[in-house]
C-alpha cells in the first residue's frame, strides 16, 4: 500500500518515497512535533494481521530503540495509525554500502576504517542483549562521518513467513528484488549455523563481518553460487580465495581478522566484536606485520632463496671443517650466569617464564599505581619491552612455538604476539596458572578448590581435564604442567587427609597417579630431568617420560627460591636454561597516617608484610595480617596505634588472613585455612582466649568475612563458587545461612553501612569492576556508584562517603545522601596509593573518625625488589 505525500501517520507526515522491499516501504517524513527529518517504515500487512507477533515485535523494537551510538541508526518511535504499522527511524543521507560495492573494492585503509565502526556499533549491541542477525551491505548506510547500521536487532522480530521460505527473505531489503535475487543476498552473509537452523547469537553477526570486509576489500563476495543449493554449500564447505590473491597490497593482518571472522565453526571465530575493533585497530596503527603486503613478502622470499644458496655453500663448508675437527676434545660447556632487573617505572617483577626454545623470558611487573603487566625480554637483548595489551594481566605462559603468551586478564583467557602483534580473546576463564601444550591445548586452575580445566588455544568452551580423588579427600588441583608429548601433565592436588602431592594426568582420562609428595610445581626439563622446589631450594631429580616416574636423590640448583612459597618463582625451557628469583628478603610496607592529600603524617608501625587492615571500634587498635616472609605463613596481629605496639593472635601454623573486628569490640573474624586447604571464616575473642571457632561447615568453597551488621549478630560472608565471588547472609545466632548476592558474575568486598541499612561492594557485571550499592533488606535494589571502574569499596565512619580503589592507581570518594531521598555524588579523586606488591590486599586505606586522616598500607622504600636469575646450560653446573 503506496502511501501519498501528506498522508499522517500519528505526528509524521509523508514527504516522498525512498524505496520499498519484501518487508514493507520506506518513506520520508517529517516530525511535525520536532521539525526534524525522519525515515517511516510502513510494515507489511501480515505481520500487523498477528496481534501476538506485532506486541512482540513492539517489545523487541523498544528495546532496540535504547542503542544510541554514532553508528547505530536510531530507532525513534513504533506507532499504529488505523490498520497501518510503521517504524520512525533516523533519516541518514548517503548511499549504502552494497551501492558503494557496485563500483569495486575500497582501499584498504578505508577497509579498516569501516570495520572498526561496525565493530564497534556490534559491540556496543551485543553487550545490550542484541544481535543484528541479518547484517550485510545493504543494511550499511556510508554516510560523511563514517558507516551507519541499520535494521538492528529488528531481523528475528520481523518474520516474513513461516517454514522453510522464511530463510529466503530479506528483512531489510533497501530495494525490489527477485525471489532468487533476495536468496542470494541474504545467504551470501549468513553463517554456517543460520543456514543449519541453529540459534543465532553474536558470533552469528562476526561472520557477516567477515564477509562484508572481505567483499570490501575484494569487491567480490566471499561466497559464490549459481543457486541456493550451491551457495549454501559453499558458505557451509568451502573457504573463499585469499584477499592477497585478490588485493595483494592488503595487509596480512587484515586477512587473518578476516579469516578469524569467516570460521565455520563459531567456537573458532573470533568471540567478540570488542576483539575485531581492537584488531582492526592495530591494523589501522600500522602493527609490526600489519603494512607487509604480499608483494612485499614475495621480494622477501626472493631474497630468502638466495640465503638459502648461501647457507648450502656454508654447509659444505661446515663438513669439512666438522670433519677435521670430529677428532680433537670439546670443552664441557659450562652455566652462563646474567640477571634480570626491575623495568624503569616499574616496582616490582616477579613469574618468569621461558620461551621454550630458550631464547625468551616473560615476567610480570607492576608499576607504581598498581597495575600489573607483561614484558618480555630477549636472550640477546639489553632491555626488556612491555607486551602490549597485557595490562591486568596475571603470569603468563608459552606457546609451544615461543612465538606467542597465554594469560588471563578481566575474566578472560587470551594470547598475545610475542612480536607485538594484536591480543586475541580465547575463552571466558577466570584462571591463574596455565600451560599451553604441543597439541594445541591450554590446561589452567582457577583456585585450589578446581579441577584442572582444559580449552584449544584458538578458542571454545571450556571444560574439565582432571577429576577430583573424594575417596583420597581432594579438595582441588592447581599449577597445571604439560609434559613434551602434549598429552601427559603434572599437576599439584591438595587434600584433606594427606599433604599436598605432584600428580601427572593425561588428557582424555581422568585418571592420575602420584609423583612426589610436595606442595611444589614442577616442571620437566631435558634431559630427563623434574625441577621443583625442595625446603626452599631449587632442585632438579631424574625423570623418565616412558614411566612417569622419578628415580634417584634430587640434586641442588639454586638456594632460597621461597618469595612466593617456592611455587611459581622458577621456569625452565627445552634449550637447557633455566629462570628463577631466589632470596630471603620479601619486600615490605608500613602503615602510616596521611592526610586528605596523600601527604604522610607519621609512621603508625614499621615496616612488615601487611596485607589486610582493619580497625577497632575505638580506632585506637588495627588488626592487620602480616607475612612470614619466605615461610609463606600469614597470620593476624593486633597493632597498638597509641603504644606502637603490637601482639600476635593467630597461632596454629596455618594461614589466617582477612581480619574483621566485630561493631562491639569482643570479637575479631578471620579465614582460615586451618582445617584443610580451603579458607573458612573462624570468630575469635580479642582477649585471645581459646582457639576460636569455625562460623560455617566445609563447603569446599574458599570463604571469608567480609563485613558485620552493627548488633554484631549477622555477617556477611563472600565465597568462591564455580569462577565467581558470591555473599551469603549468615546470621551468628541461628547459624542460618541465606544468599545475599549471588548471580553469575562475581560479587566481592561487601560492606555494611554503619547504619545497617545499606551494602557497598564491587562487581563485574558490565565487563568490568565497578562498585554498586544496595539495600540490606532488599539486595535487588541497587544503584552503580562508580563510573570508570573500581574496587576494594568501604564507607567513612559517618556514613557519607564510600571510597573506593580506582583503576588509574588512585584513591577515589563519592558522596552519599540516603534521606530523604537515595542519592550519589559525582565521585572525585583524592590521592594515588603506593600499592604494596606482595600479597592480595583486601583493605589499604582506613579512614579516621574525624575525616581529615587515613591509616594507609603503603609501599614507602624504593628498595629493589629481588632480580631474575637466568642460567643458561643450568646442568653444566648440577652436581651429577
Amino acid at each position: 500500500m503506496a502511501l501519498k505525500p501528506g498522508t499522517r501517520l500519528g505526528p509524521y507526515e509523508i514527504e516522498s518515497a525512498i524505496g520499498a522491499g519484501g518487508m514493507g516501504e520506506v518513506y520520508r517524513a517529517r516530525d511535525t512535533r520536532l521539525d526534524r527529518t525522519v525515515a517511516i517504515k510502513v510494515l507489511p500487512a501480515h505481520l500487523a494481521a498477528d496481534p501476538d507477533r506485532r506486541a512482540r515485535f513492539e517489545r523487541e523494537a523498544r528495546a532496540v530503540s535504547t542503542l544510541n551510538h554514532p553508528h547505530i541508526g536510531q530507532l525513534y518511535d513504533v506507532g499504529r495509525e488505523s490498520d497501518v504499522d510503521y517504524l520512525v527511524l533516523e533519516f541518514i543521507e548517503g548511499e549504502t554500502l552494497a551501492h558503494r560495492l557496485e563500483r569495486g573494492p575500497l582501499p584498504p585503509a578505508q577497509v579498516v576504517q569501516y570495520g572498526i565502526q561496525i565493530a564497534d556499533a556490534l559491540d556496543r549491541a551485543h553487550k545490550s542483549g542484541i544481535v543484528h542477525r541479518d547484517l550485510k551491505p545493504g543494511n550499511v548506510m556510508i554516510t560523511r562521518g563514517g558507516v551507519k547500521l541499520l535494521d538492528f536487532g529488528l531481523a528475528r522480530s520481523i518474520e516474513a513467513v513461516t517454514g522453510p521460505q522464511a530463510l529466503t527473505l530479506s528483512p531489510s531489503a533497501a530495494q525490489p528484488l527477485t525471489a532468487e535475487g533476495t536468496i542470494l543476498g541474504t545467504f551470501q552473509y549468513m553463517a554456517p549455523e543460520q543456514l543449519e537452523g541453529r540459534e543465532a547469537d553474536a558470533r552469528t553477526d562476526l561472520f557477516a563481518l567477515g564477509a562484508i570486509l572481505y567483499e570490501m576489500a575484494t569487491g567480490k563476495r566471499a561466497f559464490e553460487g549459481k543457486s541456493q543449493a550451491s551457495l549454501i554449500a559453499a558458505i557451509l564447505e568451502r573457504e573463499p580465495a585469499p584477499i592477497s590473491a585478490i588485493q595483494p597490497l592488503t595487509p596480512p593482518a587484515l586477512e587473518r581478522v578476516v579469516r578469524a571472522c569467516l570460521a565455520k565453526d563459531p567456537d573458532e571465530r573470533i568471540q567478540t566484536a570488542h576483539d575485531v575493533k581492537l584488531q582492526l585497530q592495530w591494523v589501522q596503527e600500522g602493527g609490526s606485520a600489519a603494512g607487509l603486503p604480499a608483494v612485499v613478502a614475495e621480494k622477501r622470499k626472493g631474497r630468502e632463496r638466495l640465503a638459502w644458496i648461501a647457507a648450502a655453500v656454508a654447509g659444505l663448508a661446515a663438513v669439512v671443517a666438522f670433519s677435521l675437527l670430529a677428532t680433537r676434545h670439546v670443552p664441557e660447556r659450562k652455566p652462563v650466569r646474567f640477571t634480570i632487573e626491575r623495568p624503569a617505572g616499574t616496582a616490582s617483577i616477579t613469574w618468569p617464564r621461558l620461551s621454550p626454545d630458550g631464547q625468551w623470558v616473560a615476567f610480570q611487573c607492576v608499576d607504581s599505581n598498581g597495575q600489573r603487566s607483561i614484558w618480555v625480554r630477549a636472550m640477546d637483548a639489553l632491555e626488556a619491552r612491555h607486551l602490549n595489551g597485557t595490562e591486568g594481566a596475571g603470569r603468563p605462559f608459552w606457546s609451544p612455538d615461543s612465538r606467542a603468551i597465554g594469560f588471563f586478564a578481566e575474566g578472560k583467557l587470551k594470547k598475545a604476539p610475542v612480536d607485538g602483534g594484536p591480543v586475541q580473546f580465547i575463552s571466558e576463564a577466570k584462571g591463574s596458572d596455565g600451560s599451553w601444550g604441543a597439541n594445541g591445548v591450554i590446561l589452567y586452575d582457577n583456585t585450589q578448590t578446581d579441577t584442572i580445566m582444559q580449552v584449544s588455544a584458538s578458542g571454545g568452551t571450556p571444560k574439565a581435564a582432571s577429576s577430583l580423588d573424594r575417596k583420597a579427600g581432594e579438595l582441588g588441583h592447581a599449577w597445571p604442567q604439560f609434559l613434551p608429548d602434549g598429552k601427559h601433565f603434572l599437576f599439584v592436588a591438595f587434600s584433606s587427609r594427606t599433604s599436598e602431592q605432584l600428580k601427572v594426568g593425561e588428557l582424555g582420562e581422568f585418571k592420575s597417579k602420584v609423583v612426589l609428595a610436595t606442595a611444589s610445581r614442577g616442571e620437566y626439563a631435558p634431559p630427563g630431568r623434574l625441577v621443583y622446589v625442595l625446603d626452599n631450594n631449587l632442585v632438579a631429580q631424574p625423570f623418565d617420560l616412558a614411566s612417569l616416574r622419578v628415580s634417584g636423590d634430587p640434586v641442588p640448583i639454586a638456594e632460597h627460591v621461597n618469595l612466593l612459597g617456592g611455587r611459581e618463582n622458577f621456569s625452565t625451557s627445552q634449550a637447557g636454561t633455566i629462570a628463577f628469583q631466589s632470596g630471603t628478603d620479601t619486600p615490605g610496607s608500613d602503615l602510616v597516617w596521611i592526610d586528605r592529600l596523600g601527604r604522610v603524617l607519621s609512621t603508625a608501625a614499621k615496616t612488615d608484610i601487611y596485607t589486610d587492615m582493619s580497625f577497632s571500634p575505638d580506632q585506637k587498635q588495627v588488626a592487620v595480617t602480616i607475612g612470614e616472609g619466605g615461610s609463606g605463613k600469614p597470620n593476624i596481629w593486633i597493632v597498638d596505634l597509641t603504644r606502637g605496639t603490637r601482639s600476635r593472635f593467630t597461632f596454629d601454623g596455618a594461614n589466617h588472613v582477612w581480619p574483621v573486628w566485630s561493631p562491639d569490640g569482643e570479637w575479631i573474624a578471620f579465614a582460615s585455612d586451618s582445617g584443610g586447604a580451603t579458607f573458612r571464616p573462624m570468630r575469635k575473642p580479642v582477649n585471645g582466649a581459646g582457639q576460636g571457632e569455625y562460623l560455617t561447615a566445609p563447603s569446599g568453597f574458599p570463604e571469608g568475612i567480609g563485613s558485620w551488621t552493627p548488633d554484631a549478630r549477622s555477617v556477611l560472608i563472600q565465597v568462591f563458587r564455580s569462577g565467581n565471588w558470591d555473599v551469603d547472609l549468615l546470621d551468628l545466632v541461628s547459624r542460618k545461612r541465606t544468599p545475599f548476592l549471588n548471580s553469575r558474575f562475581s560479587e566481592e568486598h561487601p560492606r555494611i553501612s554503619p547504619d545497617g541499612k545499606w551494602v557497598t561492594y564491587s562487581s563485574d557485571e558490565n565487563g568490568r569492576n565497578e562498585i554498586y550499592l544496595c539495600e540490606m533488606a532488599n539486595p535487588a535494589n541497587k544503584w552503580q556508584v562508580s563510573l570508570a571502574g573500581g574496587r576494594l569499596p568501604r564507607w567513612s565512619p559517618d556514613g557519607k562517603e564510600i571510597l573506593f580503589a580506582g583503576t588509574d592507581g588512585r584513591e577515589w570518594e563519592v558522596s552519599v545522601t540516603t534521606t530523604p531521598s537515595f542519592q550519589t555524588g559525582e565521585p572525585k579523586p583524592l590521592f594515588p596509593v603506593r600499592v604494596p606488591t606482595q600479597g592480595f590486599p583486601q583493605e589499604r586505606i582506613l579512614e579516621a573518625k574525624d575525616g581529615k586522616r587515613f591509616l594507609a598500607n603503603f609501599m614507602m622504600s624504593a628498595e629493589s625488589p629481588t632480580p631474575i636469575t637466568v642460567v643458561v646450560n643450568w646442568m653444566g653446573g648440577a652436581k651429577k
